[in-house]
Formats: structure tokens, sequence, C-alpha cells
């Protein structure tokens, strides 16, 4: 007995578009960029409605993602600010530790610590969630292949990491095996 399945199947061909483009179509009328290109034609972002024609509009979105990746990286240390300012309780755990020589070392661990039904922990959950999801935005973001927005999202991190994180003290615990 022999069957004879039908399937819609897409043989990825390039589609030229006015930039040069090589697209592959996936049913939805939309194409998707599966390299690295630079262009400004067709480049849907994030969302069904939103795509980019025009030069001016790829500087605008451009924009928008750089400051979005600059705005992820000041949530993400002024989420840390608030968790030391909003630290409620403070537990030092110290065991013996033998060491080579025969001597005998104190381990310390610090665990920092507040309350789970508190006003910082929901607030601090509340950014955890948009900051997940702005990550993800970014992600897709970059997932678009373009160019000139995956440039935008790496230099948004990059100046915003010099302009948030100049302040961050970074503590190392030598006593510290997992980083």
């Amino acid at each position: 007995m022999q069957h004879n399945h039908h399937h819609d199947v897409m043989h990825p061909g390039p589609a030229e578009s006015s930039t040069g483009d090589s697209n592959m179509d996936h049913g939805s009328g939309h194409m998707m960029q599966m390299t690295f290109y630079l262009g400004y034609k067709n480049v849907e972002l994030l969302f069904a409605g939103l795509i980019i024609n025009t030069p001016g509009e790829m500087v605008g979105a451009c924009i928008g993602v750089f400051l979005l990746a600059a705005f992820y990286e000041g949530l993400k240390i002024g989420r840390e600010v608030l968790l030391r300012r909003n630290q409620i309780s403070v537990r030092y755990n110290s065991m013996p530790v033998p060491g080579t020589d025969g001597t005998v070392l104190m381990e310390t661990h610090k665990t920092v610590g507040q309350r789970m039904l508190s006003l910082a922990h929901v607030f601090q959950t509340i950014l955890h969630v948009i900051q997940v999801v702005i990550s993800y935005f970014l992600m897709l973001v970059f997932m678009t292949y373009n160019g000139y927005l995956c440039i935008s999202v790496a230099l948004g991190a990059g100046v915003g990491y010099f302009l948030f994180s100049w302040k961050k003290a970074v503590v190392v615990d030598i006593t510290e095996h997992c980083h």
C-alpha cells in the first residue's frame, strides 16, 4: 500500500528585494532574512505591522533599539542598587576548612536577603519581569540579522554599561567556587 501525502514544503530560493537582500518566504507573505545584511526595505521589527521601508524609518528604529539596549543595562544596575538598599537580613555562615599545610582555615559565606512578602521584593519581581521582556525583545531584534539593528543593540548595550556601571563595585570572594 502506497500513501502519497501532500506537504507544503517551502524550498529556500533567493527572492530579490530592491536592496538585493536574499530572503526566505515562510508562508506568511513576509520574507525572513537568514543571514546578516545591511538593508532598510521590508524589515519587520518585532510586530507584524512594524515594517521598516525607508532610511528615515531605519534611523528611527536604530535610535529606539539603541535606547532600549542602554535602558536595559541601566535597569540591571538599578535593580542591584535597589537590592543593596533594601537588604533586610544579613547572615554569615562560617565553617572550618582544612588547609594544605595542616592548618585550619575558616570559610565564611555571606547571605543577604529580604522578606518574600515585602513591597521591596514585589517591586524587584516586577522589575525582573520587565528586564526579561526587554532582553527577549533585544534578542529578537538581533535575530532580524539586520546589521544596522544588530549594531544598535551592541552599541546601546555598550553605552548603557559605560554610563551605568562605572560606579559598580565588584567584590570578588576568593572562596566563591561558582561565578
